[in-house]
């Protein structure tokens, strides 16, 4: 007992290598952890692009295609009949946010840490500096679409709704939504690893089971964590344009058609007569 407080208090919680980048303090570990998410994003991206467009002699779909189309068909199809249509943009987003997030989630889990104190690639996403990051690159999108999508002054009329006394209360949740999607996503990986830093000084007959259950474990945090953050993006953007659609065509296309349809009942000799 007194061998595992001694080790307990030899972890340093949240500690990161510091580095100076023109005059900045900056993490190291969490820069080279995320150019390494990152890159490998976009090598996946770069690969399925490569077997997408490829076409084969038998014409026959490769599996990486049917999976792709799948998932894509799949989200756009979730977000439109829950959420109606949305800029065709925003699906992409929520992927490759999703994608992102969960290679960043796991690369805590990977066996690349020196000792108590060291680890080569630990999450990223265990830092506020990039969960926040990520965070005001998903609400500035939405509120740059909110405000194409309404105009500067009807964008900011939704504050006003219902009543404008709830205009405080409105801007300030407004103001609060990347906040809690920045620590929402940060706190369940940051509890993660410190899981595992404590799996870690367990007792040596311990320690497999332990280590192999919380992994399993942390790996469904880290998926679980990826979809919530990908999702409420997708639905902040729903909120912005909500009584805007994005399919202008299509709507301007169905309202004619209803005026025309009103038109004939009101006047029946304006309906063309059918073909005999």
């Amino acid at each position: 007992m007194t061998g595992l407080l001694a080790a307990t208090r030899e972890i340093e919680i949240g500690h990161r290598v510091r580095g100076n980048l023109l005059g900045i303090d900056v993490n190291i570990d969490t820069i080279i952890s995320t150019l390494i998410a990152g890159s490998l994003v976009l090598i996946l991206g770069f690969v399925a692009r490569n077997y997408l467009t490829r076409d084969p002699d038998d014409h026959v779909p490769s599996k990486i295609q049917l999976l792709w189309e799948v998932v894509v068909h799949q989200v756009n199809k979730q977000v439109e009949d829950n959420l109606g249509r949305v800029h065709p943009y925003v699906a992409p987003l929520a992927i490759s946010l999703f994608f992102f997030i969960l290679i960043s989630n796991w690369m805590e889990l990977l066996p690349t840490k020196l000792n108590s104190s060291t680890h080569l690639t630990p999450a990223p996403t265990a830092d506020t500096n990039l969960t926040y990051a990520l965070a005001a690159v998903a609400m500035v999108s939405v509120w740059v679409y909110g405000i194409k999508q309404k105009g500067l002054g009807g964008y900011f009329r939704h504050f006003l709704e219902p009543y404008p006394i709830l205009l405080p209360l409105n801007i300030l949740e407004e103001l609060v939504k990347p906040i809690t999607l920045a620590l929402r996503l940060f706190g369940n990986i940051f509890a993660g690893g410190i899981m595992l830093a404590l799996i870690a000084i367990m007792p040596w007959w311990g320690l497999p089971a332990a280590n192999f259950a919380w992994k399993a474990f942390d790996m469904l945090i880290g998926v679980i964590q990826a979809f919530i953050f990908a999702l409420l993006t997708v639905l902040y953007f729903a909120m912005a344009g909500a009584g805007h659609g994005d399919g202008h065509g299509d709507e301007h296309g169905e309202g004619d058609h209803k005026d025309q349809q009103d038109k004939d009942q009101l006047d029946p000799k304006a309906a063309p007569e059918p073909a005999h």
